[in-house]
C-alpha cells in the first residue's frame, strides 16, 4: 500500500517550501544586478568612457531591463557611471583628484584597522589571513589578476574585520564603492603588482608577530603605494595623450 507521501501531488510539495517575499525578491535581483555590472566596471570589462548598451547588458547579466536600469542609476549615484542629456549613461572616468583625495582616508582607515587587529587577532585568525594571500600568490603567479583581487579584496577587509571596530568596517565598506576600481586598475602595471605581493607579505609578518605599530605603519604604506602608483601612472598618461 502507498504511504501518503507517496500520492502528495508535486503541486502540493511544492507549495509547501516557503517562498520569498516579492520584496525580498526584488531587493536580492537589484543587488546581484548592481554587484554583477559593479564588477564589470571595476575589472575594465566596461572600459571607461564606454557606452552602454542596455539590451547588451539585459543578455549578459540575464536579468530584464527594469533591473539593468535600476542598477545603472545605482552606479551613477556611485560614481561609477555618468549620465548624459540624451538619457543613455557611460562608465566615468578614474577621477585622479578623487584617488589623491582617498589616499589620506583609505590609508588612515586600513592603518587603524591593522594596529587593532594585531592587538587582538588570534592565531587562527592571522592563519586565515595567511591563506587568502598564498591565494593571492597563486593568481599573481598564474596571471590572474580577476582571482587574485577577490582574494585581495578579501584580505583587506578580513583585518578590518578583526579590528572588533563595527564603524570602522562600515565606513571601510563604504569607502570600498570608491576605491575598489583605483585598487584594481593599481594592478594593470606587472611592476607595482609585483610589489604589492611583497608589502602584503610583510602586513602579515607584522600581523603575526603581534606587532601592532608595524601592521598600522605596512597598511599605511601598501595604500599609499598603491593609489599614488595609479595617480602618477594616470597623470603620466594623460599628459602622453596631451602631447600627440
Amino acid at each position: 500500500m502507498d504511504s501518503p507521501a507517496d500520492t502528495t501531488p508535486l503541486a502540493a510539495l511544492l507549495a509547501q517550501v516557503p517562498q520569498p517575499e516579492p520584496g525580498r525578491r526584488k531587493g536580492a535581483l537589484h543587488g546581484s544586478t548592481v554587484a554583477k555590472l559593479r564588477n564589470l566596471i571595476v575589472t575594465g570589462a566596461l572600459a571607461p568612457g564606454a557606452k552602454l548598451n542596455e539590451r547588451e547588458l539585459c543578455l549578459q547579466l540575464g536579468v530584464s531591463r527594469t533591473p539593468v536600469r535600476e542598477a545603472i542609476k545605482t552606479l551613477t549615484q556611485d560614481g561609477l557611471l555618468r549620465a548624459l542629456p540624451n538619457k543613455s549613461s557611460v562608465v566615468a572616468e578614474l577621477d585622479v583628484g578623487e584617488i589623491e583625495a582617498l589616499i589620506d582616508v583609505v590609508s588612515t582607515i586600513e592603518g587603524l584597522a591593522g594596529e587593532l587587529a594585531a592587538a587582538r587577532a588570534t592565531d587562527e585568525a592571522v592563519a586565515e589571513i595567511g591563506m587568502l594571500h598564498y591565494k593571492m600568490m597563486l593568481h599573481h603567479t598564474r596571471d590572474e589578476l580577476p582571482g587574485y583581487f577577490e582574494a585581495n579584496k578579501a584580505f583587506h577587509r578580513r583585518i578590518v574585520e578583526l579590528s572588533g571596530n563595527p564603524v570602522l568596517l562600515w565606513i571601510w565598506e563604504l569607502l570600498a564603492l570608491r576605491v575598489d576600481r583605483a585598487r584594481y586598475s593599481s594592478n594593470l602595471w606587472p611592476k607595482r603588482w609585483k610589489m604589492a605581493i611583497q608589502e602584503h607579505e610583510q602586513i602579515l609578518a607584522a600581523l603575526t608577530a603581534g606587532d601592532a605599530a608595524l601592521a598600522s605603519q605596512r597598511l599605511r604604506e601598501h595604500v599609499r603605494n598603491g593609489l599614488s602608483g595609479l595617480v602618477a601612472a594616470l597623470k603620466e598618461r594623460g599628459a602622453a595623450a596631451e602631447g600627440r
